[in-house]
């Protein structure tokens, strides 16, 4: 048994990590599991507009998947069906129904105009070595939309699950046009089932959502079923109401399924029964009412991370930005290049310094030549001309030459000119950019995607908004506990949401943002204690000494975490925080050094207007040479 211990708790956790974070659970940025990401990739890689045999994507996508073909052909299915980026020809099956898709031999597919408008971009995308290191496979695809939500996804790791509900693609565009803006907005599900749901638990995706059928009477004597649940199919519907009926709960004469693109299962009546008491009974006993819960866990910074919806949105909005303005700036080099080089030619060709060569004997004396003639013209030039630029020149042929069109390279350069000028533009405002990018996609494409999924309109309430300031929470400092679950100092009590997260800075430099959990360990007595403002973030200005008493200061803002993770302002919390302000501090500060034998320094000044905002485990600005023994804050 000793002998297994180490290599159960090596191999186990090595399984658990590659289970969560290559295979189970979606990654953030781009929305895929690594299956659905070389799926992608392949389809790019092959994709000329035409069909794929979905057995030759199988076969292509293995190359960079280390599994079976089996897996590769169910996720295709599934993301095919989804109907946002892959484009079907055959018979893919039938989420509604439930029926199966056709073998792989006998089904096409390719990229919708969608997918390769919004997930590639070859020059903005990073590459690792596939499994067996004969290919690279893209470690994030560039995507430019919130798949994550788009699709909905659910997976079970290792002591973890995900399951993601998806979302309208109208509504998401139209969120994040909101959220650049400054807007409120609100995000709820959305089902290709379509069918009636109550979101008031939903919670921003931690909570729940109830879902049921559309049933509409037909006269007394018969009930028609037009939408279903999503999570079921009309067989499994029709097995729970035929289970209900011989339970004696649900009276009913028939079932006749005529679904075919559309839901329509039949329901026909008894003597006596009529149709506004049974479908009461169906939603209270059969799947015609079902509840789904949301649990939102994501690959972030290859580490799951539990968010909600729209901490999601709002990080991928930001990514967006990001990511536009890579490829504004790709593009602009590009531009740029080209109008260096048609200036060079043009002066090269137009004022004859080709004619300079002629008489040369050597590659030296040519080369010397080029640089000769091209420098008086110095001024022209968009940069420095190097070697390759003479190299490219001396290239030119004669043919070229003597059918130099002046006009039109002129024109072309122009043209280059102004295209450089609006991405400029563009570059300046990337806020107005980027709304104008969104709204282009949703004027494309946004017609293809109605909700179909119709919520309560008296179910429509922003439970964030509403939440009651309800949960107690304190610190205890004789125990180092922090949580809803502990009686501690009055001064440390505070009355929160269950949204609301409590900044704690330690005394040792540690630091956590914590949620209103039950009981959670602190490392030291705090120095700050506060509600975290989890939209704008902090400022602090911190004054720490480390263990030989060496006094630094640093500025740093706290934005981004993983909630209740420990966080280090002093690194390894070798030392203590002497003084910490909210906000960028700009006091004088006198200190009292540490006495030494036959030291003549005393005392020293330091100015905090001078500590520059660095991040949050930086060292920061040492204040004095010697170690301090004292601070004395003069504007505090």
């Amino acid at each position: 048994m000793a002998n297994l211990e180490p290599m159960m708790e090596g191999n186990f956790l090595e399984y658990a990590s590659y289970v969560i974070i290559d295979r189970a659970i979606p990654d953030i940025r781009d929305g895929c599991k690594p299956v659905q990401r070389r799926i992608l990739q392949t389809l790019g890689n092959v994709d000329d507009g035409k069909y794929h045999k979905v057995a030759n994507i199988i076969g292509e996508t293995m190359k960079l998947h280390p599994h079976g073909d089996a897996s590769i052909g169910d996720a295709l299915v599934v993301l095919a069906n989804k109907d946002y980026f892959i484009e079907k020809q055959g018979n893919f099956g039938n989420p509604i129904t439930g029926d199966k898709a056709a073998a792989a031999r006998y089904i096409e597919c390719r990229l919708t105009p969608l997918a390769r408008e919004t997930l590639f971009n070859k020059h903005l995308t990073d590459y690792q070595p596939s499994y067996d290191g004969r290919k690279q496979e893209a470690v994030c695809l560039p995507v430019k939309l919130p798949v994550i939500l788009m699709l909905g996804t659910e997976g079970i790791a290792v002591g973890m699950a995900t399951k993601i509900l998806p979302h309208n693609f109208k509504e998401l565009l139209q969120a994040q046009v909101k959220i650049l803006e400054g807007k409120r907005y609100k995000l709820y599900p959305d089902f290709p089932h379509g069918g009636l749901m109550d979101v008031s638990e939903y919670a921003d995706g931690k909570g729940k959502i109830k879902l049921r059928a559309k049933i509409e009477a037909d006269g007394d004597k018969r009930v028609v079923i037009r939408e279903i649940p999503a999570s079921t199919t009309t067989e499994s519907l029709i097995a729970s109401i035929e289970n209900a009926a011989q339970k004696g709960r649900v009276k009913i004469g028939g079932i006749n399924d005529f679904t075919t693109d559309k839901v329509e299962i039949e329901l026909t009546l008894p003597r006596g029964v009529y149709a506004e008491e049974v479908i009461p009974q169906l939603y209270a006993y059969t799947d015609c009412e079902v509840n789904i819960s949301s649990n939102i866990v994501v690959i972030r910074d290859r580490h799951p991370v539990i968010m909600k919806v729209k901490e999601i949105l709002v990080e991928l909005t930001n990514n967006l930005v990001e990511l536009l303005k890579r490829e504004l700036q790709w593009e602009l080099d590009q531009l740029e290049n080209k109008q260096h080089w048609l200036t060079l030619e043009q002066i090269f060709i137009e004022k004859r310094v080709y004619k300079q060569i002629e008489e040369c004997k050597t590659e030296a004396a040519v080369t010397k030549a080029v640089y000769t003639g091209m420098n008086k013209y110095k001024k022209m030039f968009i940069r420095e001309m190097n070697d390759d630029d003479v190299k490219r020149l001396l290239e030119i042929r004669i043919r070229r030459i003597s059918k130099y069109d002046i006009n039109k390279t002129r024109k072309d350069i122009d043209d280059i000119v102004a295209a450089i000028k609006e991405i400029k533009s563009k570059l300046r405002n990337m806020k107005k950019t980027t709304i104008t990018y969104l709204n282009g996609l949703l004027d494309k494409y946004g017609k293809d995607y109605p909700r179909r999924t119709k919520v309560e309109s008296i179910e429509e309430v922003d439970v964030k908004e509403v939440a009651r300031s309800n949960i107690k929470v304190s610190y205890d400092p004789k125990s180092g506990f922090f949580g809803s679950a502990i009686k501690g100092d009055e001064k440390y009590n505070l009355t929160l949401t269950e949204f609301d997260r409590v900044l704690i800075v330690s005394k040792d430099g540690a630091y956590k943002i914590c949620s209103p959990d039950d009981k959670i360990l602190i490392s030291a007595k705090p120095v700050y204690y506060e509600v975290f403002d989890q939209e704008k973030g902090i400022e602090f200005t911190v004054i720490y000494r480390d263990k030989k008493k060496n006094a630094f200061a640093k500025k740093f803002k706290i934005e981004k975490f993983t909630r209740n993770r420990e966080y280090e302002i002093i690194k390894g919390k070798a030392g203590r925080v002497d003084h910490i302000f909210v906000g960028d501090d700009k006091s004088k500060v006198d200190m009292d050094l540490v006495l030494a034998p036959r030291q003549k320094l005393k005392k020293a000044k330091f100015d905090m207007a001078e500590v520059p905002f660095q991040g949050a485990s930086a060292r920061g600005v040492r204040m004095a040479p010697k170690p301090v023994a004292k601070f004395i804050l003069k504007d505090k």
